[in-house]
């Protein structure tokens, strides 16, 4: 069964712009660390300060191995460290999501 993690992200709307870089970066780095990206998505109407991201694994398992490969992962770490250290980041949310599928 696919399992998509849907991170929702509340970021400083003044510092838009480095999010975005921070996103970037996870276009690499999350498909290398075995995640199927989905995609970072923008704020572009209404609220300003909301950002999400989608990423689908095989199983919560594939996502756990996931987790831990991106925690030693060097870019992954470096990209961590940005986050943290621009504080860009508000909170974030994460919320596990499966398909709905067609009857049988």
């Amino acid at each position: 069964m696919t399992v998509t993690c849907c991170i929702r992200y509340v970021i400083d709307p003044f510092q838009r712009d480095a999010f975005e870089a921070y996103a970037r970066n996870w276009l690499t780095i999350i498909p290398a660390c075995g995640g199927d990206l989905l995609g970072y998505f923008m704020p572009h109407e209404g609220t300003n300060n909301v950002a999400l991201a989608m990423i689908s694994f095989e199983s919560l398992a594939a996502y756990e191995a996931y987790r831990a490969r991106l925690k030693t992962d060097p870019a992954g770490s470096a990209n961590f460290a940005t986050a943290s250290a621009k504080r860009f980041i508000l909170s974030e949310e994460r919320t596990f999501l499966t398909p709905v599928e067609p009857a049988a």
